[in-house]
């Protein structure tokens, strides 16, 4: 009967990840995480420092905005359509006390005003790229910098390209 139990767990458990992993594809790109190195040169990029409001649009596990306020000084914002990875993330910002300079919203980050932000960094795919072209240009206000992790927002002058870390750096 304890087989029988272990198995039907081990079952559950496989099918909740494949949900899971379903659920992040279903509702726009799947979750890759960036690795902390990555998101390290991504500020940098940016040029991220005290005074900027950056945003992260599908922030997963909330490594972008913690470093930006942990480690640049900057007020983050996370928006992620999935309640796991949002939660995880308000786990994070707690453990690092970082309540009062990040925050991580849950929904669709079309359904969101972003027009405060003065960076906004990108690791979706061409077409949430693609998407998001008119909502960038619409909202956000001249001089602010969006930095996309290995996709291209179509049709726009990159201000500048690292092609050994394969970020692209737009300025509205």
């Amino acid at each position: 009967m304890t087989n029988w139990i272990a198995i039907f767990v081990v079952e559950l458990a496989v099918i909740a990840f494949m949900i899971w992993i379903v659920w992040s594809v279903a509702i726009g790109a799947p979750w890759v995480p960036t690795s902390k190195s990555k998101v390290l040169t991504m500020l940098k990029f940016a040029n991220v420092g005290e005074g900027d409001t950056l945003y992260d649009l599908g922030s997963g596990d909330g490594r972008i905005i913690i470093m930006a306020a942990k480690e640049f000084g900057a007020k983050a914002v996370g928006i992620e359509a999935d309640p796991i990875r949002q939660m995880w993330s308000r786990l994070m910002i707690r453990r690092h006390k970082l309540r009062d300079h990040v925050k991580v919203l849950r929904g669709n980050f079309f359904n969101f005003d972003i027009g405060d932000a003065s960076v906004v960094t990108l690791y979706l795919g061409v077409s949430a790229n693609n998407k998001l072209r008119e909502k960038l240009f619409k909202e956000l206000k001249p001089g602010t910098r969006i930095v996309s992790h290995h996709f291209l927002l179509r049709d726009w002058e990159i201000a500048e390209h690292d092609e050994k870390a394969d970020l692209y750096l737009y300025v509205i």
